[in-house]
């Protein structure tokens, strides 16, 4: 048997997404055109929090900026309009795609 390993001491557990991001119940992990996003449910949007929204029968994120949300086309939903939006949580992370499938271009 001998001794046991000093290597041991320094021995971690391999990283993982729920690791790093922190998903647990009150998180959502959803696929987006250029990857992935988390989002918490539980979270209340501060300024200058990207929020996932859903209003006029889509979903869309959109960001925190004073009593407005600015959409990722640049359209602000401000006043009356905020009535129709429902917000679905907070984005914490963003996990995008390193290698894109439809680059002509292989070099960087």
């Amino acid at each position: 048997m001998g001794f046991p390993s000093p290597a041991n001491d320094y021995a971690q557990r391999a990283l993982t997404v729920d690791m790093i991001c922190g998903t647990g119940p009150n998180t959502r992990t959803i696929e987006t055109a250029t990857g992935y996003a988390v989002i918490d449910v539980s979270l209340k949007p501060k300024q200058n929090s990207t929020v996932m929204i859903a209003y006029s029968g889509i979903t869309d994120f959109a960001k925190v900026m004073g009593r407005s949300l600015i959409t990722r086309d640049g359209e602000a939903i401000e006043g009356e309009a905020l009535n129709d939006v429902e917000v679905k949580g907070v984005v914490t992370f963003i996990i995008n795609r390193a290698i894109q499938d439809d680059d002509g271009c292989p070099v960087m």
